[in-house]
C-alpha cells in the first residue's frame, strides 16, 4: 500500500492507496517540518494517525509526505526518521517539500510553472520531475504577493486609513469585531498574525463587487505575477496553474491579472491530493 501525505501547518491529508483506488483517507492536525522537532513528529503520528489506519498501518510499503517546512535535507530526514519509526514495514520514504507537492500535482510529468495561492504564497518551474527555478516567496512581509495574508494586510491597512467607502470599513469592523487596538495587537503581539491577515479575505471575497475591493485584490495578484511569474524564463511559453484556496475563490479577478501581466491561466485547483494520487499511480 500507498500512502500520501498533504501536510500543512493546520491540517494533514492522508491517503492510503491500495494500486489504484483510495482504501482510506484521513486528517489530522497539521505540521510545520521546520519548527516541529522529530520526536514530536514521531509522537504525533503515532497518536493521531496510527489509530485511525489500524491494521492497515502494516501493510503500508511506501510513503510519500510533502509538507510545509520541508526546506532542507536536515528536516526532510528528520521526517523521514519519524515516519520510518512508526512504519517499519515501508522500504520507501520519501519527503518533499508542499512546492514539489504542487508542480506534481498540477504538472504531473510534464514542465510547466506551479503556484501555490493560499495562506502564503510561492511558485517555481517544473522540468517535470524536479523544481529547477524559484522566486523566493519572501513571507507576508517582504513578499507573499497575492496571498491571504497580503490581501488582509493591505486591506485592512485601507480600512484603518480609511481607504475603503465608510460603509465598507463600518461592516468589516464591525462583522470581526476589531477596532484600531486589537487589530495592532493581532498584527504586533500575538503569535501568527499572517493567520489572522488571512482570515479576513473572505470578507474580500463576499464583497468583490465593490471597485475598491476589486482593485485591491486585482493589483495584488498582478504584482505576484509581475515580481514572481515574469522572472521565469520563457515564462510566457507556459501556462500558470495554481493550487489554494485564495486562487480557487478568486479565479475571475486571477485571470484578469495574467491577461494583464502578458502570462497565460492554466489549472486552478483547491487541493494538490487528488493530482498527488494519480501522479504516483500513473
Amino acid at each position: 500500500m500507498i500512502l500520501i501525505a498533504d501536510c500543512g501547518s493546520t491540517k494533514i491529508d492522508w491517503c492510503l492507496l491500495q494500486k489504484t483506488k483510495v482504501a482510506k483517507q484521513i486528517f489530522t492536525c497539521g505540521i510545520n517540518a521546520v519548527m516541529t522537532t522529530e520526536d514530536d513528529i514521531r509522537g504525533r503520528i503515532n497518536s493521531e494517525l496510527l489509530p485511525e489506519l489500524g491494521p492497515l498501518a502494516s501493510q503500508v510499503t511506501s510513503i510519500f509526505f510533502y509538507g510545509a517546512g520541508c526546506i532542507s535535507p536536515q528536516v526532510c530526514g528528520n521526517v523521514a526518521s519519524a515516519l520510518k519509526a512508526n512504519f517499519p514495514s515501508a522500504t520507501t520514504i520519501e519527503v518533499y517539500s508542499d512546492l514539489v507537492a504542487a508542480a506534481r500535482a498540477l504538472c504531473g510529468r510534464e514542465q510547466g510553472i506551479a503556484c501555490i495561492l493560499g495562506t502564503g504564497s510561492n511558485s517555481c518551474f517544473y522540468d517535470g520531475e524536479s523544481v529547477v527555478d524559484n522566486v523566493s516567496p519572501l513571507g507576508f512581509i517582504l513578499g507573499d504577493e497575492g496571498s491571504g495574508a497580503v490581501l488582509g494586510k493591505l486591506f485592512i491597512g485601507d480600512v484603518l486609513k480609511k481607504q475603503m467607502p465608510k460603509e465598507i470599513c463600518d461592516r468589516f469592523l464591525d462583522e470581526y469585531g476589531l477596532d484600531l487596538l486589537s487589530v495592532i495587537r493581532k498584527v504586533y503581539r500575538e503569535p501568527q498574525p499572517n493567520r489572522f491577515l488571512a482570515s479576513l479575505v473572505p470578507f474580500l471575497s463576499k464583497n468583490i463587487d465593490v471597485p475598491e475591493i476589486h482593485e485591491l485584490v486585482l493589483n495584488a495578484f498582478r504584482a505576484f505575477f509581475r515580481r514572481n511569474i515574469r522572472n521565469y524564463a520563457d515564462y510566457g511559453s507556459y501556462p500558470v496553474n495554481f493550487i489554494g484556496s485564495v486562487a480557487f475563490y478568486f479565479r475571475d479577478v486571477l485571470e484578469k491579472a495574467a491577461h494583464a501581466e502578458g502570462c497565460r491561466m492554466g489549472m486552478v485547483v483547491k487541493s494538490p491530493m487528488q493530482g498527488l494520487i494519480s501522479y504516483h499511480c500513473a
